[in-house]
């Protein structure tokens, strides 16, 4: 549980590889040690991310998560609090996709409308639903300025970011009372292993800005918060 002093004893990672994900985990664990859930696919990149963790002072376990498998979520979320609570929950995957192939491509618009928000939407669901039931906890949801005003360049990946937005918002007020809270987070630009590809912009971040972002948002109860823009809401 969340001590007095906002410092938190587990921490589930869904999409676990991410570089945001991964920052959030080392900015927890530079205050405290912690339970580190890291769920994601089986790849090297897991096993990296677990010893990475493992090494910083973390009590890892990892689970599987596919975001592509319908039934991913709800076993992801019963192995994940199997080992005791779920302080807080960070939804941190996704998919930018490719902007010109999106323009045409009706397959490659479901496959990232499912990954981007219908998968996000059942994990939340999911978290929801057993955070009740343990009568506390967070879930943070790494939404996108691009979901705020959705431009011609990326348009579908904003559309997918909006939809995810005002689901983890919606849920938000639906969970009032219950001891529950969701912060949906927005950063801009953030200069990751999804963005390497891309050309530098102004105003970038970075995921350690995002984790401090993250950090302070969950602490202060916060609903909203971009990336550096100061978290709003309680």
């Amino acid at each position: 549980m969340i001590d007095a002093l906002g410092s938190v004893g587990s921490l589930l990672l869904v999409g676990g590889t991410s570089d945001i994900a991964v920052a959030t985990a080392h900015r927890y664990l530079a205050e405290r040690p912690l339970r580190v859930v890291v769920a994601a696919r089986d790849t090297p990149r897991r096993g990296e991310v677990a010893a990475d963790l493992t090494a910083a002072g973390a009590d890892v376990q990892v689970v599987d998560f596919d975001a592509d498998d319908p039934e991913s979520p709800a076993r992801m979320v019963a192995e994940a609090a199997a080992g005791g609570d779920i302080d807080v929950a960070v939804v941190a995957f996704g998919q930018l996709g490719d902007a010109d192939r999106l323009r045409t491509d009706s397959e490659a618009v479901a496959q990232i409308g499912h990954v981007n928000y219908v998968a996000p939407a059942v994990v939340g669901t999911e978290l929801a639903n057993r955070m009740r039931e343990q009568g506390h906890g967070v879930i943070v949801a790494l939404s996108s300025v691009a979901g705020e005003r959705v431009r011609a360049s990326n348009f579908v990946y904003g559309s997918t970011k909006a939809g995810m937005d005002a689901f983890y918002s919606g849920l938000a007020d639906s969970l009032a009372g219950t001891g529950v809270s969701v912060l949906v987070v927005r950063p801009g630009f953030v200069k990751s292993k999804m963005t390497a590809h891309l050309p530098d912009v102004p105003l970038s971040t970075t995921p350690e800005a995002v984790a401090d972002a993250i950090v302070t948002g969950v602490r202060r109860g916060g609903t909203r918060c971009g990336c550096p823009a100061p978290c709003a809401g309680s």
